[in-house]
């Protein structure tokens, strides 16, 4: 699968990128306007060529290395869901959506990659969007899939859904297939968590592992202008809660050997899952430093893409494209 090479776009923490990194991709750029996200790709990466650019605003005839890759993956800020409709829309995450497709014009890469919310391989709301992709798409010669795929079923410890639109040239399109799961019991909270909640001497870390004993509840970033970093909406805390941690909050560093546990207590004896922590629970690793504060670093992580799906995304499109369409069929 080497030698393959991609063009990422609203990069953020990278978690994306270090997925098709993972896959066996090369990038040659990367782009985000959030001079942290920046800040957090140069520090994990500074071999990448990272670019502190609005997608709005980028012209690829500025940058020739970002021409004739291999594929096109945007990670896009959600668009409205459930969880937040009751937001002020200001519709930029649609233009970014649309901004996105049109720069395929531009880029031609053989296979494009988007990853947002759900709804957006099926749900009636973003029909019009679509629509849109297919007509300037196949207008291109691409052919599409779009599916769901879900982190937990990727080793990632978090039930967290995605909607993915690939597009891929006629030419390779027959190949792909869609991800399959590369775990069979998903991956719990306890288990992922454990040795980093005793880090610091607190002697009941293995009680709570055996408490937080699945899958966390999807991770939710929250916008520039929403308050503190929490674990996400009422059902999310709730969840959190029956685990024996506080999801009202971010922690800033995990217990000490004086901590006592006691969720009949009330939140004050509940655990704090820390922005390290989390970024786990998004399956990067132990070694990725993020940029920024606490809500501005949790914000990055909660709006990234976990890096294992994007890796097993990266190893689907890899399969198709390496192929040779011209090749007998064997048998």
């Amino acid at each position: 699968m080497s030698g393959l090479t991609f063009v990422d776009v609203c990069s953020g923490a990278g978690g994306l990128a270090l997925g098709l990194e993972q896959a066996g991709f090369e990038p040659r750029l990367l782009l985000d306007e959030d001079d942290l996200a920046v800040d957090t790709l140069r520090t994990n990466r500074p071999h990448w060529n990272v670019l502190h650019a609005d997608l709005m605003d980028f012209d690829p005839a500025e940058h020739p290395e970002s021409l004739d890759v291999d594929l096109l993956s945007a990670g896009l800020p959600r668009v409205k869901s459930s969880a937040t409709v009751g937001r002020a829309d200001s519709g930029a995450e649609e233009r970014l959506l649309t901004a996105t497709i049109c720069l395929v014009h531009a880029i031609r890469p053989r296979a494009v990659l988007i990853e947002n919310v759900p709804g957006l391989a099926h749900s009636d709301a973003y029909q019009q969007f679509r629509d849109f992709a297919r007509a300037e798409l196949t207008h291109l010669g691409y052919e599409f899939s779009w599916f769901v795929v879900n982190a937990v079923d990727f080793g990632v410890p978090q039930s967290r859904k995605q909607g993915v639109l690939v597009a891929i040239e006629r030419e390779w399109a027959a190949a792909f297939r869609p991800p399959a799961p590369t775990v069979v019991r998903p991956a719990t909270v306890g288990a992922v968590l454990g040795s980093s909640m005793a880090a610091r001497g607190w002697q009941d870390a293995a009680r709570w592992a055996a408490q937080a004993d699945r899958p966390a509840p999807t991770l939710v970033g929250g916008s520039k202008n929403r308050g503190g970093a929490d674990l996400g909406p009422t059902g999310a805390k709730q969840t959190w809660a029956a685990m024996g941690v506080n999801g009202h909050t971010v922690g800033d560093e995990v217990p000490d050997a004086d901590f006592v546990w006691d969720p009949d207590l009330g939140r004050d004896n509940m655990v704090k899952i820390t922005v390290r922590q989390a970024a786990l629970l998004q399956g990067f690793p132990a070694t990725w430093d993020i940029a920024g504060r606490k809500t501005a670093r949790y914000r990055q992580v909660g709006h990234a893409t976990p890096p294992p799906v994007g890796e097993a995304l990266g190893r689907a499109v890899a399969a198709a494209l390496v192929l040779d369409p011209a090749a007998p069929s064997a048998g």
